[in-house]
């Protein structure tokens, strides 16, 4: 089955070059050109996104924001210059990968690529039940209390999953962050605690028991 890249860019001879791009290479594309239209698109359940950051209604880290409710899949920003507070943001808005402008396309279809088989690597059909009536089932991605859902963002669920597949063991901020975000080097603490206090936060409200436990000094581990 060909993979589906939504590309969104307000720059019509970028949309295209990528568009003929991927379809050559084998890959089904969607196309948008503005923010509002990239949030409609993404209701289609595209297998990846390459979302611009720089557009006139809804900029990218935005559009990133508001789909990431509904959205699971991997959304690498394109953009014409980085500083670290701009990458901050945009993994805290649920970014996974950062390509600058001007970028090579072989390079930007193997980061598509590695993206596209690690998340084929993570859904492994298993489904992993708890003793409060808390259900994971990995190969949906999903989260159920009670037999009923719980919606936690792509970041989240990641966390989530490796602690959870890991129970007992204790992860410190910059490997959770090299994990789940993909990077070999040092993390940042303020996006990896962030999305904890999310998924924490989420728990709450869902009268969940909290199974990620703070090692004070350390990192975080799920309770056994």
């Amino acid at each position: 089955m060909r993979n589906r890249i939504l590309i969104v860019d307000d720059e019509a001879d970028i949309v295209s070059m990528l568009k003929d791009y991927f379809e050559f290479n084998g890959y089904d594309t969607i196309t948008a050109f503005s923010g509002r239209e990239a949030v409609e698109k993404a209701e289609g359940q595209p297998d990846l996104i390459l979302l611009d950051v720089n557009m006139p209604d809804l900029d990218g880290m935005e559009v990133c924001s508001r789909i990431r409710d509904f959205v699971s899949c991997p959304i690498l920003f394109l953009t014409a210059r980085i500083e670290e507070r701009d990458k901050i943001k945009g993994f805290g808005s649920g970014g996974d990968d950062y390509i600058v402008k001007p970028f090579s396309m072989e390079e930007l279809g193997a980061r598509v690529a590695a993206h596209l088989r690690r998340e084929r690597r993570q859904r492994e059909p298993v489904r992993v039940c708890f003793d409060d009536k808390l259900a994971i089932d990995y190969t949906a991605r999903s989260l159920y209390y009670d037999g009923k859902p719980l919606l936690l963002a792509k970041k989240e669920f990641d966390i989530v999953e490796l602690l959870s597949r890991h129970a007992g063991q204790v992860f410190d901020k910059e490997r959770i962050y090299e994990l789940v975000w993909g990077y070999d080097r040092e993390g940042d603490c303020s996006v990896v605690a962030e999305h904890i206090r999310r998924i924490r936060s989420k728990f709450t409200a869902a009268c969940i028991r909290q199974h990620i436990e703070t090692v004070w000094g350390v990192g975080y581990k799920w309770a056994k």
